[in-house]
């Protein structure tokens, strides 16, 4: 039987066109999947989607299942009625980059703005959407507002560097702090509702479209998450919380040195006894927000590399054994056999990391620009 075969873009959602100093889920977003259709592009290909803290980046992001209020867009909340083209400050942006210094800020007083207008009407439909929201999301939602006000209450610092009653989550001093912080924990579950129900719109109007939408799921998760903070005995951390051995990759042609990515490593022990349930709903969630997911790093599966916490660079790392297709077999009796996940294999790709893409039937990736490295000079 012929595969059908399709190409596409990878374009993060910060990189759209916006009059509001970045990328979000507006009309930037939608007249892009407009243009891929008309250029009979089949696929839109993304970086994770995850609140980002200190760096910004994508990859190091605050929770795996919570969304980055960032990609909001001004402009749907004003056709919702929860903003008026009055209370947008006019701001003048750089047209190249995203300066995040001056866009957070920004933002977040708009969200508090559409917030408190919601506040007011509580007998909207929207109300209705919201409660069955943060119902349906409790598993982890939860845990990142009560995480992120405390982040925003001991300004912005590591979870390592609050009081340890805090790191260690005893419940007399989560208790306290909850009601303390109702506000702000308040605020940030209706921004989290903001982003689901604003990227829902999006995706559905892809698929009406004919374009697919590949997320990504990076293998390892930041140190600075609701993520750790909430299940610190499923990585190896020391009694503070700090990581005692760190995720990264050995010298190669890239790097004399290495990789050193500071990400705290998982305890797979720990998590095959409680039948990978992290991994497990985390594929749950991103495969109801994505079609395809693409997996990064895939080869750490097989085997990664365990780099000592003192250590300030790559080198003086290990290899050590991966769970295997264990974690995927475990994901398929629990969610089916009709995920779609590409492996992200770039790189040095061993042996058993080939062996482990065929027993499970993934595809990988190639970059064009490889397959030529070995080709003589056409000079």
């Amino acid at each position: 039987m012929a595969k059908h075969r399709t190409s596409g873009i990878l374009l993060h959602p910060t990189s759209l066109p916006s009059a509001h100093g970045i990328g979000d889920f507006g009309p930037g977003a939608y007249a892009f999947i407009d243009f891929l259709q008309l250029s009979g592009q089949g696929v839109w290909q993304m970086l994770p989607l995850g609140p980002t803290g200190y760096g910004d980046s994508p990859y190091q992001a605050l929770s795996a299942f919570a969304g980055n209020p960032m990609l909001i867009s001004p402009d749907l909340l004003i056709e919702e009625g929860l903003l008026e083209t009055s209370e947008i400050e006019k701001m003048t942006w750089s047209e190249t980059e995203v300066d995040y210094g001056r866009v957070i800020p920004w933002k977040q007083n708009l969200l508090k703005k559409a917030y408190a207008r919601f506040k007011t009407d509580e007998s909207s439909g929207l109300r209705r959407e919201y409660n069955l929201f943060c119902k349906q999301e409790a598993g982890w939602l939860e845990d990142f507002v009560l995480f992120f006000a405390l982040k925003e209450h001991h300004d912005y610092q590591a979870w390592t560097s609050w009081p340890l009653k805090l790191i260690q989550r005893q419940p007399k001093a989560l208790s306290t702090y909850s009601k303390k912080l109702h506000a702000s924990i308040d605020l940030h579950r209706f921004t989290q509702f903001l982003f689901f129900r604003q990227w829902k719109k999006l995706h559905q109007y892809a698929n009406e479209h004919h374009v697919k939408i590949i997320g990504d799921i990076p293998i390892f998760v930041g140190h600075d998450s609701s993520d750790v903070w909430s299940n610190q005995a499923w990585f190896y951390l020391d009694k503070m919380g700090e990581p005692t051995v760190v995720a990264g990759v050995p010298p190669d042609y890239f790097s004399e040195t290495g990789q050193r990515w500071g990400n705290p490593l998982f305890n797979w022990d720990r998590l095959k006894k409680e039948d990978y349930s992290f991994w497990i709903d985390r594929v749950k969630h991103l495969s109801s927000m994505f079609d395809i997911i693409r997996i990064d790093h895939f080869r750490g599966f097989a085997g990664y590399w365990e780099i000592p916490a003192e250590e300030k660079t790559a080198i003086k790392g290990q290899w050590k054994k991966g769970p295997g297709a264990d974690l995927f077999l475990a994901i398929e009796r629990q969610l089916g056999s009709d995920i779609a996940i590409i492996a992200e294999d770039l790189g040095v790709v061993t042996e058993d990391v080939t062996e482990l893409l065929e027993e499970l039937g993934f595809p990988g990736m190639a970059v064009l620009l490889f397959g030529f490295e070995s080709t003589a000079s056409l000079d």
